[in-house]
C-alpha cells in the first residue's frame, strides 16, 4: 500500500521522475544505436564544410570581423550542425513513432504533457551536444581554436539545441508522412540555418536583409556561438541569451499544447 501511495505522490504531486528518465533515456539511446548515421555522419559533413569553403573560398575572402575567413565559419558550422541533429532527433522520432503506430506507446503511461515534451528535448539537446563536442574537438585540433568564452559558447550550443528540438518536437506532431517532414526541413529549416550568419557576417548584407535576419532566433544562436567561440559577434550575446530563451519557452509551449490537446496524435 505504501509504495502505490509513493507512486501517486510522485506522480500526481510533481514530476514522474521515473517516467520522465524512461522516456529520456529511449530517446538518447535511440540515436546511440545508430551512432555512425546519427553522430559520425553529421561530423564527416561537418568536416567536408570546413575543408571546401576553406580552399574554395577562404585564401581569397581575406578577413571577416578581424578574424581570418576559415577560423570565423567554424563556429557558424558547429552550430548549424548541432541545430540540424536535434531538430531530426524530435522530428523523426515523433514521426516514425506515427507512421508505424507506436506513438500510443508514449501517450498512454502516466506522463504529463511537460514531462513528454522535457523527454523528446533530453534526446535531442543530448544529441547536439555530442556532436558540438565532437566537432569543438575536431576544431581545436585541426585549426587551434581553444574558445575564448567558453560559459557563452555552452550556453547557446544548449538554447539552440532546446529551440530546434521543439521545433522538431512540433513539425514531427504536425507531419503525418515522411515527405511531409521532408519538405519542412528542406524549405524551413535547412533555410533558416544557411541564412543566419553561417558562412557570412550579416553586417555585409544589404539592409532589407539585415534587418529581416535578426528576426530568425537562430541568427542569434550561430552570433552567440561565434561570441563564446572567437571572441566576435555581429550583436550583443546578452541580446541573444534573451532572444533564445524567449523562442524556447515559445516553441515549448506550443509543443506542449499540441501534446495536451493530443493534436495530430490521437486519431
Amino acid at each position: 500500500m505504501s509504495e502505490i501511495t509513493d507512486m501517486g505522490t510522485r506522480r500526481f504531486g510533481y514530476v514522474n521522475w521515473l517516467g520522465l528518465y524512461t522516456l529520456a533515456s529511449r530517446e538518447v539511446q535511440r540515436f546511440l544505436s545508430v551512432w555512425t548515421q546519427t553522430l559520425l555522419a553529421p561530423l564527416v559533413t561537418a568536416g567536408l564544410f570546413m575543408l571546401i569553403f576553406s580552399i574554395a573560398i577562404g585564401p581569397r575572402r581575406g578577413d571577416v570581423m578581424g578574424v581570418d575567413f576559415t577560423t570565423f565559419i567554424a563556429p557558424g558550422i558547429l552550430m548549424m550542425t548541432v541545430i540540424q541533429n536535434a531538430f531530426a532527433n524530435t522530428s523523426s522520432s515523433i514521426v516514425i513513432s506515427k507512421v508505424q503506430g507506436n506513438i500510443v506507446d508514449t501517450l498512454m503511461p502516466p506522463l504529463s504533457p511537460v514531462e513528454m515534451v522535457l523527454g523528446y528535448m533530453a534526446g535531442g539537446v543530448g544529441r547536439g551536444l555530442i556532436v558540438a563536442l565532437a566537432v569543438a574537438l575536431g576544431q581545436l585540433v585541426v585549426l587551434g581554436i581553444v574558445p575564448v568564452h567558453p560559459i557563452w559558447m555552452l550556453t547557446f550550443i544548449l538554447l539552440g539545441a532546446a529551440l530546434l528540438s521543439a521545433i522538431g518536437m512540433v513539425a514531427g506532431i504536425f507531419a503525418n508522412k515522411f515527405d511531409q517532414m521532408a519538405a519542412i526541413t528542406n524549405f524551413i529549416v535547412t533555410p533558416l540555418a544557411f541564412l543566419s550568419g553561417t558562412f557570412y557576417s550579416v553586417q555585409a548584407l544589404p539592409p532589407v536583409l539585415n534587418e529581416i535576419t535578426h528576426f530568425n532566433p537562430i541568427f542569434y544562436m550561430i552570433d552567440g556561438v561565434r561570441h563564446g567561440m572567437i571572441g566576435v559577434s555581429d550583436s550583443s550575446p546578452w541580446l541573444g541569451l534573451a532572444v533564445g530563451l524567449g523562442s524556447v519557452l515559445a516553441v515549448s509551449f506550443i509543443a506542449w499544447r499540441m501534446f495536451a490537446r493530443g493534436y495530430r496524435l490521437k486519431s
